[in-house]
């Protein structure tokens, strides 16, 4: 591991308590999602991190608590190291502090987890819809999400679907 990565994460559990998670060389923080805003600034000032290189969610429907997770990629470009920051988020009110102030690429990301997903980015600048319509209803990524899809015809299903959807043959 590089020095300046395990210094980092070092001080992060120090002072935040965080678990640590490896897997193939690769750290996770597991961070509560008050304090990411503070580990952020700390990781970018403090220890170098200054790219957020990815911003997404995770939907695990259905556990309740925590039913999201929100992760950051960070990524020291001078020192050549990644760490991901994974913050847990509740189902009753899925919500994170905004980091845009930090980084401000987080600005989109956070946009689109909140379209995508429908947790808000609290103190975010302009929390609008980014990859649906804006009269859209609901957040396509949930689990719990209806499909809404229809069904391919194929040779064996394809009475099935003919009788489902009457149409004109010629």
């Amino acid at each position: 591991m590089n020095n300046k990565l395990l210094k980092a994460i070092q001080t992060i559990e120090k002072r935040f308590g965080v678990e640590e998670h490896i897997f193939r060389d690769e750290y996770s923080l597991i961070v509560s999602p008050g304090d990411v805003v503070e580990i952020c600034r700390l990781l970018r000032d403090g220890f170098g991190f200054d790219m957020l290189s990815s911003l997404t969610a995770v939907d695990y429907w259905p556990e309740g608590d925590p039913r999201f997770h929100v992760i950051y990629q960070l990524y020291s470009i001078e020192n050549n190291i990644n760490l991901r920051l994974r913050a847990p988020v509740s189902d009753d009110n899925p919500a994170i502090p905004t980091i845009e102030g930090i980084y401000p690429n987080a600005n989109w990301h956070e946009r689109e987890i909140w379209d995508m997903f429908g947790i808000k980015a609290e103190g975010h600048s302009d929390l609008r819809r980014i990859l649906t319509p804006y009269d859209w209803e609901g957040h396509p990524l949930r689990k719990d999400y209806p499909l809404g899809y229809e069904e391919v015809q194929f040779t064996f299903n394809a009475d099935e679907i003919d009788a489902k959807k009457p149409y004109v043959k010629e």
